[in-house]
């Protein structure tokens, strides 16, 4: 007769190891210039399209991040202030790092679900995890 523990270790045994799984996925690295009084991010919808999020999405969070007006025009972003590269690929990592990457085994394949109350809930779409994050 087999026991509890060892139905538990070849239980375990199966299991694949989330450390030894490897992602290429990386953070796209902001393309922006200054021009006049207005920073242009030049590669937007890349950046949108990796995160697998709306545009307006990750407007909307650059622009409470950075307490300025921002438009998006012809795939680029439009920020009504004079931001360096740095600036911006940081908030860029925080914005990945709260809405897009899962806490749990820190993969891109997320999907954000607005409750009827005002509540951001992230779902992971690879391992099933769901947390409430904070609304932009």
């Amino acid at each position: 007769m087999i026991n509890y523990d060892e139905l538990l270790d070849r239980a375990f045994a199966k299991l694949p190891s989330l450390s030894a799984e490897h992602s290429d996925f990386q953070i796209p690295a902001v393309d922006s210039i200054v021009q006049g009084s207005n920073t242009i991010i030049r590669n937007f919808s890349q950046i949108a399209e990796k995160a697998r999020r709306n545009m307006d999405d990750i407007a909307k969070y650059l622009t409470k991040e950075f307490a300025v007006h921002s438009t998006i025009q012809d795939q680029r972003l439009i920020i009504n202030a004079k931001l360096n590269a740095d600036v911006l690929n940081a908030a860029i990592k925080r914005y990945f790092e709260t809405y897009v990457i899962c806490k749990e085994c820190h993969k891109p394949d997320t999907v954000v679900v607005s409750t009827s109350r005002g509540f951001i809930t992230l779902v992971c779409e690879a391992c099933g995890a769901r947390y409430t994050v904070k609304n932009y």
